[in-house]
């Protein structure tokens, strides 16, 4: 594989490199650039709970509104129930007029029906007693 002096070459020069490159830094640097990405981390943290709060704040806002609009919706809907249970005690009574008058009706029916049955039987009467007062003439004469 690689031959010592290879090695050697690459470890003595292997830390000029990665400075070169900045992977390898002094940990100083490297202490104060992890100070600095916790404080940005920090600020977008707070940053996050201050839109999470007004995000919260919104979502009271729509709920409180939502409620007021449930409760509009719902005196719409009583006065709706009370209107229909008016027009319904309207109909109602207007069906009791419609029995009574039926029921006036039925019973003068029945009143005619009764003078109609002594009619018949007063005409049957007079017939019979005109009949009899024909045949008791025919034999007298």
């Amino acid at each position: 594989m690689l031959a010592k002096e290879d090695e050697q070459y690459i470890k003595n020069h292997l830390s000029g490199w990665l400075a070169e490159q900045s992977l390898g830094r002094p940990p100083v640097v490297y202490e104060i650039e992890l100070c600095e990405r916790m404080v940005r981390v920090e600020e977008a943290l707070k940053h996050q709970g201050d839109e999470l709060k007004a995000q919260r704040e919104l979502i009271l806002k729509v709920l409180e509104q939502m409620d007021k609009r449930f409760l509009q919706v719902d005196k719409r809907f009583e006065l709706m129930q009370a209107e229909m249970d008016k027009r319904f005690e309207q109909v109602d009574k207007r069906f009791e007029q419609v029995d009574k008058r039926f029921e006036q009706i039925h019973h003068e029916i029945l009143q005619i029906h009764r003078d109609m049955r002594q009619l018949s039987m007063w005409g049957m009467g007079i017939f019979l007693s005109i009949g009899g007062l024909v045949i008791a003439l025919f034999r007298v004469l």
